[in-house]
């Protein structure tokens, strides 16, 4: 019956926060706090079930990592001076508040960190994960769960064990989970395989005394640039939605707090465009554009859930008093609930504020730079994933001048790699349709999965006078007369295609046959 309550006041809680245009997350933080407001019993597998939910969302993203893309200088720089910076303003807001020194240090560093589930969620929402402002947000974020390491150790007394330097071999056994997956044909095996490979780092990780996340991470590296890594991905991705549930239903079921305590929760939340600020500076002193700063800064402006974790710690060891319980979860719920309907819609809001934005850009050269020219090329495919790739080599048949842009520096590297002309280029990103050098440009290929992208760039290269040839994939039946309404000449459905080809083929095999 418990189960039961939980579950239904989490969907109709989660139902009436999209039905107001919020993540259903909004929803489900809501659902928390009113569910123990009413003193409805806690369900004794919540924490339990958070925890696989977050094991299996790291895992997930370790599925799609290159760690070598993880090592770069925004990364280093920003996010190692953001976690000083912010470090020494939190602290010094706890001495403001009079509270202990070393409680408000360890707690305000802790403050210091960004949410690791919100954060990658909404980038997966948004299917940003792979971009390069999404590597970089994601690199950030590791780096950041490194130091919580030390920090636990710090609050709690506990230290990893020398054993802990294992955990980075496990990458180095990828030939046996690569083997192990092409062995594991059938769906239900491929998706046990991901549960126990997560699991089991997990595990292993906190045997060392290394927090489960990281553990499930180096476990999702080990099996990543497999073949069949997206149907693995594919399989996860519910199950791994379902367990997030109960990480958002229990962050409001600690102590509901009083009107001194809400109040001081607050004031934390009003330091939140602070370290957003902060953020997007850093950004943009390592040379990004400011659209990648903003959109980067915004994924990562909220208040971490580690930070629960330190506040028991510290609580604990009697450093500051028990309110902080409340305060900090409270805190970080509405760090949450804050950011996760901004970041859905975090390209617009930065449309709305480039004007003054782009001029704090620093004039330097940086992977995120648009083109200036491509060229004699008259041909531009947006999008060089599997269909865009299939667009640019069948160009490249018929000798036609061609080139590719594409967000993911994994893509761009694979492409440059195998001889082709492909240039970074965010399809999300209004600048690159009102900048690009299109005067030589016959047609564009529109062949990215987003259909508001695709919808959009249809609308802004029609806005801006471009009067060659635009196609675009489509999805729904829907979609089709959306962009064929707003200036695309040729739009059609890859399934459809694929099916009517297919008859042709069998068509015309039956009729050579018969010939014969």
């Amino acid at each position: 019956m418990m189960e039961l309550i939980w579950i239904s006041t989490a969907y109709i809680a989660g139902l009436v926060a999209s039905r107001l245009t919020f993540p259903p997350l909004v929803g489900y933080l809501v659902a928390g706090y009113v569910l123990h407001g009413l003193d409805i019993a806690v369900l004794p597998d919540l924490h339990h079930l958070a925890e696989i939910g977050i094991e299996l969302l790291l895992f997930s993203v370790g599925l799609k990592l290159k760690p070598s893309s993880l090592i770069r200088r925004e990364v280093l720089s920003v996010g190692g001076l953001h976690l000083l910076l912010m470090a020494m303003i939190s602290a010094l807001v706890f001495l403001w508040l009079d509270e202990h020194v070393t409680g408000g240090l360890v707690l305000g560093i802790s403050l210091a960190f960004s949410s690791t589930v919100l954060a990658i969620k909404v980038l997966e929402d948004n299917g940003e994960l792979s971009s390069l402002h999404g590597r970089d947000v994601m690199s950030i974020l590791i780096l950041q769960d490194i130091v919580a390491i030390g920090l636990l150790a710090l609050a709690e007394g506990k230290q990893p064990t020398p054993w802990a330097l294992a955990l980075f071999l496990l990458p180095l056994l990828r030939p046996i989970a690569h083997r192990v997956l092409s062995v594991s044909r059938s769906s239900e095996l491929k998706l046990l395989l991901g549960v126990t490979l997560a699991l089991a780092g997990g595990v292993a990780a906190e045997s060392v005394g290394i927090a489960a996340d990281i553990g499930a991470l180096l476990t999702g590296v080990m099996l990543a640039n497999h073949p069949r890594i997206k149907e693995l991905s594919d399989r996860l991705w519910g199950l791994k939605e379902l367990f997030l549930v109960a990480f958002f239903l229990q962050i409001g079921v600690s102590d509901l707090p009083n009107r001194e305590q809400i109040i001081d929760a607050l004031q934390l939340l009003a330091l939140l465009p602070l370290q957003g600020a902060l953020f997007f500076g850093l950004f943009l002193v390592a040379g990004l554009r400011a659209r990648t700063a903003f959109v980067s800064s915004l994924a990562l402006t909220t208040y971490s859930e580690f930070a629960l974790i330190t506040t028991s710690a510290v609580v604990k060891a009697q450093l500051l008093p028990a309110d902080w319980n409340a305060i900090i979860s409270l805190a970080v719920a509405g760090s949450l609930a804050i950011a996760a309907p901004l970041n859905r819609y975090s390209h617009r809001l930065f449309s709305w504020a480039e004007p003054v934005l782009v001029r704090l850009e620093r004039k330097s050269d940086h992977p995120d730079r648009l083109p200036d020219s491509f060229g004699a090329a008259e041909w531009l495919v947006i999008g060089m994933g599997r269909t865009g790739g299939v667009v640019y080599k069948t160009l490249c048949k018929q000798e036609q001048r061609v080139v590719g842009l594409d967000a993911d520096p994994t893509v761009l590297e694979y492409h440059l790699a195998a001889g082709r002309r492909v240039l970074y280029g965010d399809a999300e990103d209004t600048e690159l349709w009102t900048g690009l050098p299109l005067h030589k440009v016959k047609g564009i290929f529109l062949t990215v999965p987003a259909f508001e992208v695709r919808l959009t760039a249809v609308a802004q290269l029609r806005k801006r006078g471009f009067t060659g040839q635009i196609s675009s994939i489509c999805y729904h039946g829907v979609e089709e007369q959306q962009l064929l309404s707003m200036g695309a000449n040729v739009v059609i459905h890859p399934l459809i295609e694929a099916g009517n080809r297919l008859a042709c083929l069998m068509l015309e095999s039956d009729e050579a046959s018969r010939l014969k």
